[in-house]
């Protein structure tokens, strides 16, 4: 599934920003990744996996090698906290960076205990290792880096 919440935001960007009649730039490109993986990507990507985590609980213990513990409900409603910050992101500006913070002490701190059961247990099932811990550390590195060259290049064209 987690193709689905980076590649579906990249695309839409990539397709946004080819078909906009708006003038082409690093800045007009780097806002709309942000927009569209801050919409989908953690706002709709984090609704689905808060729901899942409150409603089927089992299904992510299972997917995660773990027992079931009612903290996964919890987590559930962290990850829905962060679809909400998202989702707001995508109308309110402002919203960007808080969104992308949050996200990413969270993501880095999963990151964390799944390299902690990956050491202490081997546990290798697909929720623990692989292409879910990748994206745990690397998803708001990109954003953060997106959120920079943002920043960075709307600055330069306020002063061109």
């Amino acid at each position: 599934m987690w193709y689905i919440f980076t590649g579906v935001p990249l695309l839409s960007a990539l397709i946004h920003f080819f078909l906009s009649k708006k003038p082409k730039s690093i800045n007009r490109i780097t806002e709309l990744l942000l927009l569209w993986y801050l919409g989908v990507g953690i706002g709709i990507g984090s609704l689905f996996s808060g729901l899942v985590q409150v409603l089927s609980p089992e299904i992510v213990a299972q997917s995660t090698g773990w027992g079931y513990s009612p903290f996964l409900r919890e987590v559930g409603f962290a990850n829905i906290s962060y679809a909400v910050l998202g989702l707001l992101a995508v109308r309110f500006r402002n919203f960007w960076t808080p969104a992308i913070i949050a996200y990413a002490i969270f993501m880095w701190g999963a990151a964390a205990g799944h390299i902690y059961e990956i050491q202490q247990t081997g546990n290798l099932s697909s929720g623990n290792a692989g292409a879910v811990l990748y994206m745990d550390i690397l998803m708001p590195v990109f954003l953060i880096i997106l959120l920079i060259i943002y920043h960075k290049t709307q600055k330069n064209n306020k002063s061109s």
